[in-house]
């Protein structure tokens, strides 16, 4: 456990950390773009029209990997908030917070593609069912965090409080999860089961989520090392190695 913490504790060094990201941001950015692209080529142009659904049904290789993403990026950002209360780890807080906008974004995505996926299947843009009501909840909580963050002058204080809003929320998310096994909703019960049981969507739709998955979770990694850095030279603004990456090494004096 001691080697842990003091491999975490340098991993948090803020120059360290900066020059890691640097090097680690363009191969993910890279990464999600080929991802990215392929999925939509086999989703939108090689895979077949849902049988009941027809095409509309193709807006589902974004709102899926999207809600999956929402999800995700939470428990992240509680994880990191955890790490921010208990070691007071100041990479840790901009990660969190840095974490909270692209999450927010996400789950935009995903109740905006439900509703509009919702409109030819159920014929209505909204209903106030158990996974989009708790969706939304979700959005309002990733809200929450950005709002409690900037509210707060001190900065670390308000990472912190942000940090243990998010881990409160995290009791909404296997209300998400579970919201179609412990309620009757119009959503569907999960048809992909990637590591237990048998998924019950066709291979020719199922790769297309798979590659979209991936793309967004490259991305969210390329997203995030960039905020965070910008979080940590604008916060270490007037020390030696954030001058050095902003402007380059002095040049000797004549």
């Amino acid at each position: 456990m001691n080697t842990f913490l003091i491999w975490l504790n340098s991993f948090g060094s803020p120059e360290k950390f900066h020059r890691v990201a640097l090097r680690f941001e363009p191969w993910l950015l890279a990464l999600a773009v080929i991802c990215g692209a392929a999925a939509l080529y086999l989703g939108l142009v090689k895979a077949p029209a849902d049988y009941l659904q027809g095409e509309s049904a193709r807006i589902m290789y974004i709102h899926i990997p999207a809600a999956w993403m929402s999800l995700f990026i939470y428990g992240f950002m509680a994880a990191a908030g955890f790490c921010a209360l208990v070691w007071h780890f100041k990479v840790a807080e901009l990660m969190a917070m840095a974490a909270a906008p692209i999450g927010a974004g996400f789950t935009a995505v995903t109740l905006i593609t439900g509703s509009l996926w919702g409109r030819p299947t159920w014929g209505t843009y909204w209903v106030w069912d158990a996974r989009l009501t708790s969706e939304l909840v979700l959005l309002f909580l990733y809200f929450g965090v950005i709002g409690l963050y900037n509210a707060i002058e001190d900065q670390r204080k308000g990472a912190r409080a942000a940090s243990l809003l998010a881990l409160i929320g995290l009791i909404n998310l296997p209300v998400i999860h579970f919201s179609v096994n412990w309620w009757n909703t119009l959503h569907q019960g999960n048809s992909i089961n990637l590591f237990a049981g048998k998924s019950s969507i066709h291979e020719s739709m199922l790769w297309p989520l798979i590659l979209m998955a991936f793309a967004t979770k490259f991305w969210f990694g390329a997203s995030l090392l960039a905020r965070t850095r910008a979080a940590l030279l604008e916060f270490e603004a007037g020390k030696e190695w954030a001058q050095t990456a902003l402007f380059g090494p002095r040049r000797p004096q004549a």
